[in-house]
């Protein structure tokens, strides 16, 4: 038995939807473990294009999928996804997804701040995508969130959306000089999401015991990255929950003792969405290549993404704070033909090189990054299956991410297409 936790190990897109999806073949249950809709997972099968926001990727296996305690959920995006499947014949029943009573919901109010709050920044803008994700996880730790438990309690949600609102209003009219928001319309839409939603609204702790007690296989599916970790990441510019591998636990309702392993997924360059520091971007010819040929576009907001070298300094740090034991590589195609290639080692701060990241945002600002170079390749890869189909430089350049990191690489990914994929260990079949 074997329950694998998949992470981000820079700051998100790093192809963790298109490895989920590989995996799943494997897994009897995929459980999401935190985020909300501000993640978007890309797959491609068979040409076809899925966009998914909430709903684990492992739905197109046709696994069980969770959506976990510590996900906050819009509803409406919710049943938004489900209408997209069941309209390209991906039916999804309630015995197919099922999502925690626990888990917390995104509520208009929230959505309406996020907004607000960042318009209002001007140049100190955090990057949010606006979908009320910060505003909701508030709420959940000042313990004024809503949960599923409380939407089908059709009493206590509109008690508790009427409280809620008091004060919210006061703070949209008064701080923001913004139209209040209506609880009465609130409590009418939600109503009609709890009619839709109950059937899949579940136990998942329990269930998940269930499942791990039965000697069946978990994939616990994280999204965006360990550098925007709301501890580990650039803070202020993160999300708005931990999206290390110790957050699969809490975030799903299961014991430390049921993980057995953690994959990263690294993209074989580095690229971020939205503001902070970025040591390795590239601001020339190079980032221009690397962002064209990448496709290097949001899934969920459309933004332009900065791309820039693969950085050892993020691997590393990813590696020691999720307790990493396999490395998947994902977009190796992209950095066919040029000539030569860059890993950053080390950063210099202050006149010295170091190894480590640091938590000053001005200090990390002012480091520039130590390169190793490196013969880059040609030939294009995305036919290739097997380690040995690759040239010679590739196969160079995924040995020295071996040696810089210590860890094996199990997974390349050559192409967008599932099939487009070498697999040199399966952590399900140890």
């Amino acid at each position: 038995m074997a329950n694998i936790v998949i992470i981000g190990t820079q700051w998100g897109d790093e192809g963790k939807g298109k490895i989920v999806d590989l995996l799943a073949e494997r897994a009897d249950v995929v459980v999401r473990f935190q985020g909300g809709n501000n993640a978007g997972h890309t797959l491609v099968i068979n040409g076809k294009q899925f966009v998914f926001h909430l709903i684990p990727s492992g739905t197109l296996q046709k696994k069980t999928c969770m959506i976990g305690n510590g996900v906050v959920v819009d509803p409406a995006v919710l049943l938004e996804e489900l209408e997209q499947l069941a309209d390209a014949g991906v039916s999804v029943s309630p015995e197919q997804l099922r999502i925690s009573d626990k888990a917390h919901l995104i509520m208009p109010y929230h959505k309406v701040i996020d907004l607000a709050r960042e318009s209002k920044k001007d140049a100190c803008k955090i990057g949010t995508t606006g979908r009320g994700i910060g505003p909701a996880y508030e709420d959940k730790a000042s313990r004024c969130g809503i949960r599923f438990a409380e939407l089908l309690d059709e009493t206590l949600f509109a008690e508790r959306v009427r409280g809620v609102l008091e004060e919210k209003n006061f703070y949209l009219e008064q701080y923001f000089s913004l139209p209040t928001i209506d609880p009465e319309d609130v409590i009418e839409e939600y109503r009609r999401y709890a009619e839709t939603l109950a059937p899949f609204v579940a136990d998942v702790p329990v269930e998940l015991e269930a499942v791990a007690a039965a000697g069946k296989q978990i994939l616990f599916e994280g999204a965006q990255g360990t550098h925007l970790d709301i501890d580990h990441g650039t803070y202020p510019y993160v999300t708005s929950s931990s999206t290390v591998a110790g957050n699969a636990c809490c975030g799903a309702g299961v014991g430390p003792k049921r993980i057995t392993g953690v994959i990263g997924i690294v993209k074989a360059y580095t690229t971020r969405v939205g503001m902070g520091p970025f040591p390795s971007e590239l601001l020339d010819e190079t980032g221009d290549y690397l962002q064209e040929k990448g496709a290097e576009f949001g899934a969920t907001t459309g933004r332009r993404r900065r791309c820039g070298w693969l950085d050892m300094v993020l691997l590393n740090n990813a590696a020691r704070l999720n307790g990493m034991t396999g490395v998947a590589i994902t977009k190796l195609d992209v950095l066919g033909g040029l000539e030569e290639l860059k890993i950053c080692t080390a950063y210099e701060c202050n006149g010295k090189h170091t190894a480590a990241f640091p938590a000053n945002l001005r200090m990390l600002e002012g480091c520039t990054p130590v390169y190793e170079t490196l013969p880059g390749w040609a030939e294009d890869i995305s036919g290739a299956r097997a380690l040995k189909d690759l040239p010679e430089a590739t196969r160079n350049y995924l040995n020295r991410i071996e040696e810089l990191a210590g860890l094996p690489i199990d997974i390349v990914s050559v192409g967008p297409e599932r099939g487009q994929t070498i697999v040199t260990r399966n952590p399900f079949e140890e």
